[in-house]
């Protein structure tokens, strides 16, 4: 399911704080060590993370609790030390604690006044307005927006998807365990290829062929009961909504995943698939290459899953409270 321009969509909120009406979102954004309204963070088109795509990236889920208008940020914390792991590797530093990163993140929902679930993305990168390959020598840099969010892929229907032609980069090559914004051209062009073939997503093969996960999603199989996912030697992202599934899985639902490779076959002979991802949360797949997972229908544990899921996120279940971060809107007037 296609999201509207971020910009565009944070634009029109601060249009129609202008025109009187009360925003459901204000946007604001954290650049050069401050918040500022969302249209004067700016970087210049010099900036050497745009020619090299030498930054990094999260994304976090705020989630909307309607009932408690609370906003809930999933594992928060959890996200920031794999952007500081990132950061690690392209050897940028940045001047914040992890403490600080999340007292700014909170402090910029609340300023954003966010009422409805939202998107958050915070980059480290290289800043310099400077020309050539490298990563010594160069400025670093901090920014984070927000923006509403609703569901990235069809979570109630399911979706269809297609193994891809592309195949997933290798650590060797750039770091798939790192959101390396220049290593996602990899996952822009599966993901295209199978938009114009009429997918909703693509799943990506290893170098040695074994599945390793979709453009931006990790994936699960289903089979006789068994959950089963690709390890962390595959070329995949080490997923944060990938581990709490694993742990729900186990603690609610008393099954353990099993990480081992998979072949493409596997993927034609599963009872059930599953895709999990910040922005994709628990996403049903029910076709792939044009054969029907299953029946064709969603499968009975991943329907258990996918509410158990939601659940958490959502702040309902307090069991799992520790990986939630309330937010409040800040108070009117």
């Amino acid at each position: 399911m296609s999201q509207p321009d971020t910009l565009t969509v944070a634009l029109q909120g601060a249009e129609q704080a202008q025109d009187g009406a009360k925003p459901t979102f204000v946007p604001h954004a954290f650049l050069n060590g401050e918040i500022v309204p969302l249209e004067e963070a700016k970087i210049s088109v010099a900036t050497h993370a745009f020619h090299y795509g030498t930054g990094c990236f999260e994304g976090i889920r705020g989630n909307w609790n309607a009932e408690e208008k609370t906003l809930y940020l999933f594992r928060l914390r959890d996200h920031y030390e794999r952007l500081l792991k990132s950061a690690k590797m392209l050897n940028i530093r940045l001047p914040y604690s992890l403490d600080e990163l999340c007292q700014l993140t909170v402090e910029l929902v609340q300023r954003c006044n966010c009422c409805e679930d939202v998107y958050l993305r915070p980059v480290a990168f290289k800043g310099s307005p400077v020309l050539g390959v490298r990563l010594h020598d160069l400025a670093d840099s901090f920014l984070l927006f927000v923006s509403p969010f609703g569901n990235y892929l069809d979570v109630e229907a399911g979706i269809r998807v297609c193994v891809s032609s592309w195949r997933r980069i290798d650590d060797n090559s750039i770091p798939a365990r790192a959101k390396i914004t220049g290593g996602y051209v990899n996952s822009a062009l599966a993901r295209t290829e199978a938009h114009l073939n009429g997918y909703d997503e693509a799943i990506l093969l290893n170098q040695d062929g074994h599945v390793s996960e979709g453009s931006g999603e990790n994936i699960f199989l289903v089979r006789n009961g068994q959950l089963y996912t690709p390890g962390v030697n595959e070329n995949i992202l080490e997923g944060i909504t990938r581990h709490s599934v694993m742990r729900l899985a186990e603690e609610e639902l008393g099954i353990r995943t099993i990480e081992r490779t998979i072949d493409r076959s596997e993927l034609y002979v599963a009872d059930e698939i599953f895709l999990t991802g910040t922005a994709a949360h628990v996403t049903p797949v029910i076709e792939v290459d044009r054969r029907p997972v299953g029946n064709g229908q969603i499968g009975p544990l991943t329907r258990q899953i996918s509410a158990l899921y939601f659940d958490v996120v959502r702040g309902v279940n307090k069991k799992y409270l520790e990986w939630c971060t309330p937010v409040r809107p800040a108070p009117v007037g």
